[in-house]
């Protein structure tokens, strides 16, 4: 009889831990997920040759939410929504380039829609043309058919152009697709995406105007208006600055010169 209950105790014990083995999830503790939302912006947030979502803010961002116990799910928005997207949950954060230091569309700054979290990184606006293209001063701008992101920065910059008429797209990229193919004759878009396309593969006749670009911009992560997680992501930048992974990170998307890791003049 003994021995009968130690193998019936034996079997049930074997079933917990296979139970177990073919349903982590109801065995395990459940993750939390933070919803990222994100445009399509190499070197920031791209997709690999595989298909898979890389760049300078998916790795930082990954690494910032492990640290706080999250799992991060990255929401493609369209850009002029990312205010919309964020009151209404759809995403927790705008992580994706965002600058922070400017008005939007409307004339409202930024910082009076969103809390921002510590600069990151350093970008501007430029000026981007195709070979053949003359823009020597800024009265050429006239007559001339701008093209640049809808609800960025970019394009708020653009209008400053007098005489030229502006359109908005739904991407930078589409941005310089545009003016590749001839149909705007310049583009407005961020530094960081422009030097990272321009010259290179299909885009090799695209160029810089670098007498034009803006005055300089800065990165952050916008929130809710009041969200916890506004400090709480600050200590881990800094956290993940002091440590080196940060850096590690700009170097690895060749974003040393512009990539911020000390954030003590920012802390209020």
């Amino acid at each position: 009889m003994k021995q009968t209950k130690r193998l019936i105790a034996c079997m049930m014990a074997l079933l917990m831990v296979l139970s177990c083995g073919f349903a982590f999830s109801s065995c395990g503790k459940n993750e939390e997920v933070i919803n990222v939302g994100y445009t399509l912006y190499a070197p920031m947030n791209y997709k690999d040759t595989d298909g898979k979502l890389i760049g300078f803010d998916t790795e930082l961002a990954e690494a910032v939410f492990k640290n706080m116990g999250y799992k991060v799910n990255f929401v493609e928005i369209k850009w002029e929504n990312k205010y919309t997207d964020l009151a209404s949950h759809t995403i927790d954060c705008i992580w994706n380039g965002f600058t922070a230091n400017t008005a939007d569309d409307d004339g409202v700054a930024r910082a009076d829609k969103v809390d921002f979290s510590y600069n990151y990184m350093k970008n501007k606006q430029v000026v981007v043309i195709k070979e053949g293209t003359t823009l020597a001063a800024k009265e050429d701008f006239a007559g001339k058919t701008g093209v640049a992101e809808t609800g960025s920065a970019g394009e708020g910059y653009a209008a400053s152009f007098e005489g030229a008429k502006v359109k908005g797209v739904t991407r930078q990229t589409d941005a310089l697709m545009e003016v590749n193919t001839g149909t705007a004759d310049f583009a407005v878009l961020d530094e960081q995406l422009a030097k990272n396309y321009c010259g290179n593969g299909d885009y090799s006749e695209l160029k810089i105007v670098e007498e034009f670009s803006s005055n300089e911009e800065f990165y952050a992560i916008g929130f809710a208006k009041g969200s916890g997680l506004t400090a709480l992501v600050n200590e881990q930048l800094e956290r993940l600055a002091g440590d080196g992974t940060i850096a590690m990170l700009a170097k690895k998307y060749g974003l040393e010169n512009t990539v911020i890791t000390s954030f003590a003049d920012q802390k209020q």
